[in-house]
């Protein structure tokens, strides 16, 4: 389906916070998120919203997520028809905010609500967005290492000093979507749609808690795939590393082809031996399909936007307002 238009323009935005939390086989933790999440959003004394998108779960998350919405009239909630990734429902999240300022969180009690007041401390009139990095990664070798792959090419990708500080946990201003209101494509990433509508970007340092539930829904492959998405959807990086390549072992052939013509002219004798031959053939045909593996990331790519796939596809929802 085609995103939904801004009912609220960011110029008349309301004060207060929209928290937006993706949920995806959380319906353990989202009630004890909810009892922490009330107690801090009362204490800032503002108007606030929670928004739970739940991601195409199989369990009874969206059965939670309606029950709370019955419960509390500050809760809102959407389900997709099938799991399209975080980053989407986010975008879904983010598009039905109507408070001037963001959070977004994970939805396992990793990311603490009561570091809610830190982050928004930060958010001084000079920033837009403020990342919560935690003190330290507590995730498994692979993910971190995809972790540190991805902010590496967001800093490429956005310049941006703070990439190598991102985090699921941020808050920014509201406003900042209208750069990004008619983005309608499968590969989404919040982090480089931010930098679409600010250059203001900032990080501090938030505790981060051990999940209390559950494990993680991040499996290698998911890992594998977000980095590959992350390469190849909005940067260019991959394809400089592939021009950077040719060239260099463009050197080396010309390195070779001078060796054997300097052995002709030298020794009176052309280089023996087919090993050193089919080496050599080895290497450069490694190098040309590594270039073309890398184009062809790129145009099927190119190929899954011509085709207009949605960022994703709404089954139901409660407690929203689409007047």
């Amino acid at each position: 389906m085609p995103p939904v238009p801004l009912s609220h323009p960011a110029q008349n935005m309301l004060p207060g916070l929209s928290i937006v939390i993706p949920a995806y086989r959380s319906s353990a933790t989202l009630p004890l998120l909810v009892e922490r999440l009330e107690k801090v959003l009362i204490d800032l004394g503002s108007a606030y919203e929670l928004i739970l998108v739940d991601d195409g779960s199989k369990d009874n998350t969206w059965d939670v997520i309606a029950h709370l919405t019955q419960r509390f009239d500050w809760i809102r909630g959407q389900s997709f028809l099938r799991n399209f990734g975080q980053h989407n429902a986010l975008l879904a999240g983010i598009r039905l905010a109507k408070y001037d300022t963001i959070i977004t969180m994970d939805d396992d009690l990793q990311h603490p609500p009561e570091e809610i007041p830190q982050l928004l401390a930060a958010l001084n009139p000079d920033l837009d967005v403020v990342y919560g990095a935690p003190l330290q990664e507590a995730h498994g070798l692979f993910r971190n290492l995809a972790s540190v792959v991805t902010k590496f090419t967001l800093q490429n990708a956005t310049g941006a000093k703070t990439a190598r500080m991102v985090s699921a946990f941020r808050v920014f201003r509201t406003r900042t979507r209208d750069a990004f209101a008619d983005y309608n494509h499968p590969y989404v990433n919040i982090d480089v749609l931010l930098t679409w509508g600010t250059v203001r970007f900032g990080a501090i340092r938030v505790r981060r808690d051990e999940r209390p539930i559950g494990e993680s829904t991040y499996t290698l492959k998911k890992l594998i795939l977000h980095t590959l998405n992350m390469l190849t959807g909005f940067s260019v990086l991959p394809l400089r590393i592939a021009s950077v390549t040719g060239f260099v072992f463009t050197l080396f052939g010309v390195a070779i082809l001078t060796y054997v013509v300097a052995q002709y002219f030298i020794v009176g004798t052309s280089v023996p031996g087919f090993p050193f031959l089919a080496s050599v053939i080895a290497i450069f045909s490694g190098a040309q399909l590594f270039a073309l593996g890398v184009i062809g990331e790129y145009l099927a790519r190119m190929h899954f936007r011509s085709m207009n796939k949605p960022a994703y596809a709404v089954k139901c929802d409660t407690g929203i307002d689409h007047t």
